[in-house]
């Protein structure tokens, strides 16, 4: 498990780094979109089968009725790629909390879509980074019940570049997320970054909001 100080430390250096590649100007295409079949942009809660499982007396304390999580990365389509496309990465970050749940890299340019459950633990379609829970995979939406802010930001982004990107790791330490933000960073800096398109869904475990 993550330090608070280490998570805290990630959750600084994504959120900056976010920001910084977000107002970056040379490098946005609008013609480049991300779209989902699985949950609508700016949807008010994510379907179940892509909530976490985190049972408690025989209960998901993940969702608002308790029901099984499916953990499932949601499908992603993206169009309208820049020609000079060599590879993509996708991102699913908790803005709220400034916590990472999937980090997927090097997915070939001939690739436009992940289908569900594609960031399973080996998946083909890239590899991926350790998340917030400590997984090499997409983990869902656990937001704390009753604890404000109460609904949670998830965004997903994906980002086109011109080069793979070549993160330090190994398989006793696999590259962490902020590892990944680091690379993109440095891939934005060095003109690498052709174009990104994020989606949002929101989530909430307390009643009412």
């Amino acid at each position: 498990m993550k330090t608070i100080s280490t998570t805290t430390a990630i959750a600084a250096f994504a959120l900056v780094t976010l920001a910084k590649l977000t107002s970056a100007q040379d490098w946005r295409d609008d013609r480049f979109t991300l779209s989902s079949a699985t949950f609508a942009d700016g949807a008010t809660t994510l379907p179940l089968s892509m909530i976490y499982n985190y049972p408690v007396s025989g209960s998901n304390s993940c969702s608002l009725g308790g029901g099984t999580g499916l953990d499932q990365s949601p499908q992603l389509s993206w169009t309208h790629a820049p020609r000079r496309t060599h590879s993509f990465v996708v991102t699913t970050f908790d803005v709220t909390a400034g916590v990472t749940h999937w980090g997927m890299y090097n997915i070939p340019a001939s690739i436009t879509e992940l289908p569900e459950n594609a960031g399973v633990a080996g998946s083909s379609y890239g590899p991926q980074v350790v998340n917030v829970f400590g997984d090499l995979s997409y983990d869902g939406p656990c937001p704390p019940a009753n604890y404000p802010p109460n609904v949670h930001h998830y965004v997903f982004t994906v980002y086109a570049l011109d080069t793979d990107l070549d993160l330090p790791g190994s398989a006793n330490f696999p590259a962490s997320a902020l590892t990944l933000y680091r690379g993109l960073e440095e891939a934005g800096r060095a003109g690498h970054i052709l174009a990104s398109a994020s989606i949002t869904g929101l989530y909430s475990t307390t009643p009412g909001s």
